[in-house]
């Protein structure tokens, strides 16, 4: 039985996202079923198949919507993906909001590890409950170990992705410390993925 995916009416990058994580699921060979209501969204999981080595089976648009079936290949050995959300628009937000990247390079603030990874914990929750929320957050060099190996970081950011907010992961740097295989929360990145940010969003925020 080929298992379906639901991504109607869901933000960026959330389409991807649950396309990645159904595909992780299953064996190589097995299919699933992608359903999505827009041309980004559509794209965007085009592109996320092509740099992870799935295969497109077949695409269908029936009244709006497009249906995906989706084959899980054998990983190509490609870890970038730049995934584009300025194409999707929603009717309940007609106030532009600022854009604010948010490049971390690091998994603590400040001099003490310790000390600094409950500064950090305590800057991302402020952050939720706040309701100040970055468009897209960048992690890299040690900033790695956040989305890979430490599980209260990987449950935080897995919210802010559940609010809409694209998470990347650099992919040299998961090589670099033979973490590709262990990514839990959103998606791998390359250098187009901050270069792109530097320039078209309004404020970036570097912390290192």
């Amino acid at each position: 039985m080929v298992k379906e995916v639901d991504a109607r009416s869901l933000p960026c990058p959330q389409p991807v996202i649950k396309t990645k994580d159904a595909l992780e699921e299953i064996e190589v060979g097995e299919r699933i079923k992608v359903i999505v209501d827009n041309e980004a969204s559509l794209e965007n999981i085009k592109k996320f198949l092509r740099a992870q080595g799935h295969l497109l089976i077949s695409e269908e648009q029936k009244s709006g919507e497009y249906i995906l079936l989706i084959e899980k290949g054998s990983f190509s050995g490609q870890t970038s993906v730049e995934i584009s959300c300025d194409a999707e628009t929603s009717s309940t937000h007609t106030q532009k909001k600022p854009k604010v990247l948010l490049i971390l390079a690091t998994d603590h603030l400040g001099k003490d590890p310790d000390l600094g990874r409950i500064l950090l914990k305590g800057f991302f929750e402020t952050m939720l409950i706040q309701n100040m929320l970055p468009q897209r957050i960048f992690l890299m060099n040690s900033g790695v170990f956040l989305t890979t190996k430490e599980e209260t970081f990987i449950n935080i950011l897995k919210e802010f992705e559940n609010r809409g907010v694209e998470i990347f992961t650099c992919g040299t740097c998961l090589k670099y410390y033979q973490l590709e295989d262990s990514l839990q929360v959103g998606l791998r990145g390359g250098t187009d993925t901050y270069l792109e940010a530097l320039f078209q969003f309004e404020k970036v925020i570097f912390i290192d």
